[in-house]
């Protein structure tokens, strides 16, 4: 018994857990030695790793996985870091399709903060070989590739290599690269490519900007997050989220990349969705505020939130009022995700947006979970998936 049944359910962000040397099998040999100083830290396996790659390897562990399927998380996943178990792992769960993020190369290992651009654009690639090799098993599972944004000219070539490997979806930083915006001339090539193929260009969390470590010295003991560490999100730093994005996403609009690629569509994958009825409206307010003085607001087809609803697709977390978010922006506009085998997912995200989406109707819950979906990816879900065997039937 899956966990969903009878219904077309696309999943808009699951992961790969990747093991933390991975990724030095997919580097070209001149950067490995630099990269293996730079990430020493990220690279090593600790011991909470170890055991569960031992424990998926063991037959009794392996023997309750179906029943197990929602409650073991991370590592202790099935299928979380070897991709011969990811079909069953996508049978079991019911979702006709899923796109695939990375979990350890998220943030692109700090090189780009770093200014390391020449090794940032080789761990790109690398990473690229291998999220497209993980995904290869099974035409459900949707690879993305990471761009970097650092370097104008060399943006392109990452993507056309990307798309050959046969990625699905290209995701840059929602973070505003170094000395130039993300919706810069330079970039044309950049969304070309993506429309011509016909993928879309995607954001995720851990490429945006971080909070101030300031914030969190305030003369009491450091607060702890939900993985026992300071690395990833507490409370107060979970407020800085969709800062990058908005104002990115803001910037493509504002100097026309998304009327000039008609077709091309953007997507903000676990970066969160309460803010996005403001952000709607605050995009207007700026139109209204300042057309008359600038001509790239004049020649925008449209206004900003309307550009939005029609090429911007994005992620509420489970926890978020999806309902009251989908009645102030748009029910074309989000996306279901499960965040698979990370812990944030939860154990029931189907039940939680339900509990969330009180009284939607048929139509809306089908956007939800299959149309909005299907429109994203474009060319980059084959048509043979957009209804689950069982509905299709």
């Amino acid at each position: 018994m899956a966990y969903i049944e009878n219904q077309t359910v696309h999943d808009a962000d699951s992961h790969v857990m990747e093991l933390p040397e991975k990724i030095l099998e997919y580097l070209e040999s001149d950067y490995q030695t630099e990269f293996s100083e730079f990430a020493a830290a990220k690279l090593r396996m600790p011991k909470d790793i170890q055991a569960a790659v031992k424990q998926q390897d063991d037959a009794v562990f392996r023997a309750d996985e179906a029943h197990e399927l929602m409650l073991r998380k991370n590592h202790l996943a099935l299928g979380a870091f070897d991709n011969k178990d990811r079909p069953r792992c996508l049978d079991l769960l019911g979702f006709s399709s899923q796109l695939v993020f990375t979990t350890a190369a998220l943030g692109n290992y700090g090189l780009e903060e770093a200014g390391k651009t020449v090794l940032a654009l080789a761990a790109a690639r690398a990473h690229n070989r291998m999220n497209a090799d993980f995904c290869a098993v099974d035409k459900r599972l949707l690879a993305t590739g990471y761009v970097p944004l650092l370097d104008i000219e060399a943006a392109p070539v990452v993507a056309e290599e990307a798309l050959r490997l046969g990625c699905k979806a290209l995701m840059i930083p929602s973070k505003c690269p170094t000395g130039h915006s993300p919706s810069h001339i330079g970039f044309e090539r950049l969304w070309s490519l993506a429309e011509e193929a016909g993928v879309p260009i995607v954001f995720h969390v851990g490429g945006e900007e971080k909070m101030a470590d300031s914030y969190f010295e305030n003369g009491l003991p450091r607060v702890k997050d939900f993985h026992g560490g300071e690395e990833n999100f507490t409370g107060l730093s979970f407020m800085s989220i969709p800062i990058a994005i908005w104002q990115s996403m803001a910037a493509l609009i504002f100097d026309g990349v998304l009327d000039r690629h008609p077709n091309l569509k953007f997507g903000a994958i676990e970066l969160g969705a309460a803010w996005l009825p403001s952000w709607l409206q605050f995009m207007d307010s700026a139109w209204g505020a300042f057309r008359k003085g600038e001509a790239r607001l004049q020649n925008l087809s449209d206004r900003p939130s309307e550009i939005a609803r029609r090429q911007f697709r994005v992620t509420p977390y489970a926890h978020e009022p999806t309902g009251w978010i989908m009645d102030n922006s748009s029910e074309d506009m989000l996306l279901f995700s499960s965040d698979f085998p990370h812990v944030e997912g939860g154990r029931n995200p189907i039940k939680r947006f339900a509990d969330n989406m009180p009284g939607l109707s048929a139509t809306a819950q089908q956007k939800f979970y299959r149309d909005n979906f299907i429109d994203l990816m474009g060319a980059g879900l084959d048509v043979s998936l957009h209804d689950h065997p069982s509905v299709a039937a």
